[in-house]
């Protein structure tokens, strides 16, 4: 009997071993692709060169020059970024330019594991060997990849987002509760748009009766980081300050090109599509609408209790609608992918997976001559391909969101671990 009790008392027993296996072949496996993919960066002789210009922003905020009448590089970019960016890019001018690149790659496949890890807990996913497999695969996607091609911040800000929508509070209160977000949108303004997501679903709960103070006490916290340090940044730079909030900031020439393939925001789809520079109001209409249906999804989704589906939403609806989402913005194909894969949609997952592991946008003619003015209809699907993706994700969760069974959360801390 003795013997039963022990054999059927702890059934999962003999899978420690295995499981204790399995965490270093996942490591290792791991290992051995950042290792090929740091040799195929090298090779490729990446320039790193939205990293210079973060450097050349630091420059000058160190030397009190005019940040945004900078030109940096030898194609001459400019400063996009609000000023607390500039602020936090001074640093980058202490180590050479060689060593900065190599500090930069190995800090952006750390957070490459973090994302992963915050993406996996956002799905739901628990077994720590598979932030190791998932990272493995994700480093070789389009966006990744560009991310750190180019010395991007893409994963520090989608890492710093995530962090603040997975956390979990002792007690239901968190006194850090909005920081990631309010910090991630003083340094590029696109996650702003999950504060405004936190926002209304705290009003909407309200409305239902409910207790929306959790989601408005998150949102308020975003508004006070974010003001916090743009306030900073206005003491530091008050010139470059101004000169941003009333000017550059409403210039999005400034940023590129709006037809640009590489462009995967509703506006350069439409771009392509009427051959123009610049859309204008053909745009300003699809992307309010777009804001509006993406926010209504990400809301529901979120008052039932899919914080997963809820914070993906919130991520690709700000990605459709921002004047420019250039493709390596879209890492946020990451926990898409993940979402999509641990709630039974599998062949949508695979999909998806492909577009963006496919370098689709790269196939089309593009370049200094603007080909993308003059594109067929075949290269403007291939070069629309992220955006249809997002919006096809929109679909599904708001048909997932819609399914009979779920129910509204108490709070953001506890719509986390609901699904």
């Amino acid at each position: 009997m003795s013997a039963f009790v022990t054999l059927h008392a702890f059934p999962a027993f003999p899978a420690f071993p295995a499981a204790r296996r399995r965490l270093p072949v996942a490591a290792g496996a791991c290992l051995v692709s950042f290792t090929a993919f740091w040799l195929a960066q090298r090779a490729a002789h990446v320039s790193m060169i939205d990293l210079m210009v973060y450097r050349a922003e630091g420059a000058a905020v160190r030397a009190g020059g005019d940040l945004y009448a900078l030109r940096a590089t030898a194609a001459h970019l400019q400063p996009t970024y609000p000023p607390f960016a500039a602020l936090l890019f001074t640093p980058l001018t202490l180590p050479g330019t060689a060593t900065l690149r190599t500090l930069a790659t190995a800090g952006n496949l750390v957070l490459l594991l973090v994302f992963v890890r915050l993406s996996l807990r956002l799905a739901g996913h628990t077994r720590a060997e598979g932030v190791w497999w998932v990272a493995a695969a994700a480093v070789w996607c389009e966006p990744v990849w560009t991310t750190l091609r180019y010395g991007q911040v893409n994963l520090l800000l989608a890492t710093a987002v995530l962090w603040d929508l997975t956390r979990r509070a002792a007690g239901g209160r968190d006194r850090w509760a909005g920081t990631g977000l309010g910090l991630a949108a003083a340094v590029k303004l696109t996650p702003a748009l999950f504060a405004v997501f936190l926002l209304i679903t705290g009003v909407v709960a309200r409305l239902r009766g409910g207790d929306g103070e959790p989601w408005l006490r998150h949102a308020r916290g975003a508004a006070v980081a974010f003001a916090g340090a743009t306030l900073l940044a206005a003491a530091v730079l008050p010139h470059d300050s101004w000169r941003f909030w009333t000017d550059a900031v409403f210039r999005s020439d400034r940023v590129g090109y709006a037809e640009e393939a590489a462009n995967q925001a509703l506006r350069g789809v439409l771009a392509r599509l009427l051959h123009t520079p610049d859309p204008g109001t053909a745009w300003a209409a699809p992307a309010a609408v777009t804001a509006a249906a993406g926010l209504a999804v990400a809301v529901a989704a979120e008052l039932r209790g899919m914080r997963a589906w809820a914070v993906c939403c919130c991520a690709v609806t700000a990605l459709l609608v921002s004047p420019v989402s250039w493709t390596h913005h879209w890492v946020w194909c990451v926990p898409v992918v993940l979402v999509l894969w641990t709630r039974g949609r599998r062949a949508a997952a695979l999909g998806t997976a492909l577009v963006f592991c496919s370098y689709v946008p790269w196939w089309v003619p593009h370049g200094a001559a603007r080909p993308e003015l003059h594109q067929s209809g075949a290269q403007m699907t291939l070069s629309a391909l992220y955006a249809a993706v997002g919006a096809l994700f929109l679909a599904l969760a708001r048909a997932s969101a819609s399914l009979p069974g779920r129910r509204q959360g108490p709070g953001v801390r506890q719509a986390v671990t609901k699904e």
